[in-house]
């Protein structure tokens, strides 16, 4: 027997259907972030080292440095150890003393209110940079530092008596002005061994104290 549909049976019909349906939006997949850029780390200054209080360079010793004022010397080492004792005629314009904190037989030179030089003198026990001190040879001296070192005779004592010079800075073999100039001296006695180490600016050519 054959069913026959009405028109509106087969509205019913496709209604049910589509009610069946599950009609929901379908969830998408979850997208991955997209990947932040980053900032290039900002570069690490490099740590510049603390200077060795126990070495003795052209500019300085330790934390005392060429060209520092007389009040941050002060601060560092204490004031003068003998503030009787005449460190030079015109101690406002040039004075030289031993500090009371600096190291035994050590004493700076203080011109118009500056730092100048650095002074090993008889018993010290500082080296300098290149590893000598008070009582080395003049002759380990010269072979250590080859041509850059400039030898004149000793003002006061007959030869072997000289002064040897290591300028690492501004410096020549004649008379050096340039006040931003460093330099070494070797003071080396008549038996040919270093008497005393000066260190600093043009200062160190003095050769009676500030004169």
């Amino acid at each position: 027997m054959m069913i026959r549909l009405t028109a509106v049976s087969a509205v019913a019909l496709l209604t049910l259907a589509a009610c069946g349906r599950d009609e929901r939006p379908t969830a998408e997949a979850p997208q991955e972030a997209a990947p932040v850029a980053m900032a290039p780390a900002a570069p690490t200054p490099p740590v510049t080292p603390a200077a060795d209080p126990n070495i003795l360079t052209a500019e300085g010793l330790g934390p005392v440095r060429i060209g520092m004022s007389r009040a941050d010397l002060v601060k560092v080492w204490g004031e003068d150890s003998q503030p009787n004792a005449v460190g030079g005629p015109e101690p406002e314009v040039c004075d030289q003393f031993h500090p009371t904190k600096a190291p035994a037989d050590v004493l700076v030179m203080i011109q118009r209110g500056v730092l100048t030089r650095i002074t090993l003198s008889r018993g010290a026990t500082i080296e300098t940079d290149r590893g000598f001190k008070v009582g080395d040879t003049a002759m380990a001296i010269k072979q250590a530092y080859g041509g850059s070192i400039f030898a004149q005779p000793h003002k006061y004592q007959d030869a072997p008596a000289e002064d040897l010079y290591a300028w690492s800075k501004g410096g020549s073999s004649a008379y050096v002005t340039d006040s931003a100039a460093r330099g070494v001296r070797y003071e080396v006695g008549a038996d040919g061994k270093v008497i005393a180490i000066h260190a600093g600016d043009p200062s160190i050519q003095l050769v009676e104290g500030c004169s």
